[in-house]
């Protein structure tokens, strides 16, 4: 058993907010993979699932971001699991948007959900990052992380997550390079066939002299 954890806020007016691509993430991964309708369990939306052979757990807190740590360390505990065995998706402003990294432990970066995570089970779970960018002045993140993600957003935020759900297997096979990988390539823009030059004309082509 795995736990897959998206961090977000609940509330349709949350819904659409850099912060909630945690959200965005489980809910695209829930559906490519077939998990069960999700329920109320551990303070949380949470879904069954299997993904290539492994049991998963998804989980989508309701606690508010800044209370993340209790609904994880709930379900850490009654499936007796440990850091190693969660997974979190969460937005990350140091990273550039469309940017994906995963690694297991780390800081918190300033990040309330992870800080409450850190708090309730430890700083080393998994990480899967999504960049969101910084927005170049402190006064400014605030309402940038909760701000919704502009129109022009979309050309990568779509791909991006469809990537990562595609990715899933990978993940909850620890393969960390893999994900990111899959993710990268399919966020790369498509080569443009290169044109065949034109051919010489031989002294057979030339046109005939009156």
């Amino acid at each position: 058993m795995l736990l897959l954890v998206g961090l977000g806020n609940p509330g349709a007016r949350f819904q659409n907010h850099r912060h909630n691509v945690g959200f965005m993430a489980i809910d695209l991964i829930q559906d490519r993979w077939r998990f069960n309708s999700p329920r109320a369990r551990f303070k949380s939306e949470a879904a069954d699932g299997n993904i290539d052979g492994v049991r998963v757990l998804a989980l989508k807190p309701q606690t508010h971001m800044n209370n993340s740590g209790e609904a994880v360390g709930e379900a850490m505990r009654f499936y007796k699991l440990t850091p190693d065995d969660i997974f979190v998706i969460h937005d990350e402003l140091d990273l550039a948007p469309a940017k994906v990294r995963v690694k297991k432990g780390g800081g918190v970066a300033g990040h309330n959900g992870l800080r409450s995570l850190a708090a309730h089970i430890g700083p080393d779970f998994w990480r899967v990052r999504i960049g969101i960018g910084h927005p170049g002045e402190k006064s400014r993140v605030t309402g940038h992380v909760l701000g919704n993600f502009a129109k022009e957003d979309a050309a990568w935020v779509d791909p991006l997550l469809k990537a990562l759900a595609e990715a899933a297997p990978q993940l909850v096979r620890f393969d960390a390079a893999g994900v990111m990988n899959k993710v990268a390539l399919a966020l790369q823009p498509p080569r443009k066939k290169e044109s065949s030059p034109a051919p010489k004309e031989s002294p057979s082509d030339e046109p005939a002299k009156d």
